[in-house]
């Protein structure tokens, strides 16, 4: 087995928990490849919904998912991750998000540990049994590290009863290389339990 690298075992984990028909969500539109694969993931009678605070990443997801006719599976929210819960209220499949700023454009607009950390809580509440969040955490600009280590932080005191969590990252490679976390939850977590 060769082992994959960062992005590949991202989608390899997606597709294993989310199935045609279901609900997924990207909690960081981006430029839109995240949503565009989930689409292609849910199907016809499944929904992606999709979130970013910038216009930029919101407009060329929509492009992306134009571009492959799949404009219909998808809802791109100009809003932050954190309100998930407002817009999502079925059971969700599985997540994603990609930790850091926009490529290609202002990297002072981050995501931050606490927002991440709220939407982490909504997504586990609605999260089927089975299902999976996929982090990949990007930590190398300026807040970076703070947001690393408040996820590691929070995912590392769940318990372990309901949700497993894998960190996924090679050691030996330079200029602070992106890495996932992984939450599989394995049984209904009681709210006061984060």
């Amino acid at each position: 087995m060769k082992l994959e690298r960062v992005l590949q075992y991202t989608k390899t984990l997606l597709s294993l928990s989310i199935e045609k028909g279901e609900v997924a969500v990207d909690g960081t539109a981006g430029n839109g490849h995240d949503t565009l694969f989930l689409a292609e993931l849910v199907g016809e009678n499944g929904h992606v919904y999709s979130f970013d605070i910038q216009q930029q990443a919101v407009d060329a997801t929509e492009q992306k998912l134009k571009e492959h006719d799949l404009l219909s599976r998808a809802t791109v929210i100009l809003d932050g991750h954190e309100h998930i819960s407002k817009y999502v209220h079925s059971e969700i499949a599985g997540a994603v998000f990609n930790l850091g700023y926009l490529p290609g454009a202002n990297h002072q607009i981050v995501t931050r540990g606490n927002t991440t950390i709220q939407a982490l809580k909504q997504i586990l509440t609605q999260l089927k049994i089975g299902g999976i969040i996929v982090l990949v955490v990007y930590y190398g600009h300026d807040g970076g590290t703070e947001e690393r280590d408040a996820v590691i932080d929070f995912v590392s005191g769940l318990s372990q009863k309901h949700v497993h969590v894998l960190q996924y990252k090679f050691l030996n490679q330079k200029n602070n290389p992106p890495f996932i976390i992984a939450l599989e939850k394995i049984k209904q977590l009681p709210e006061e339990s984060y």
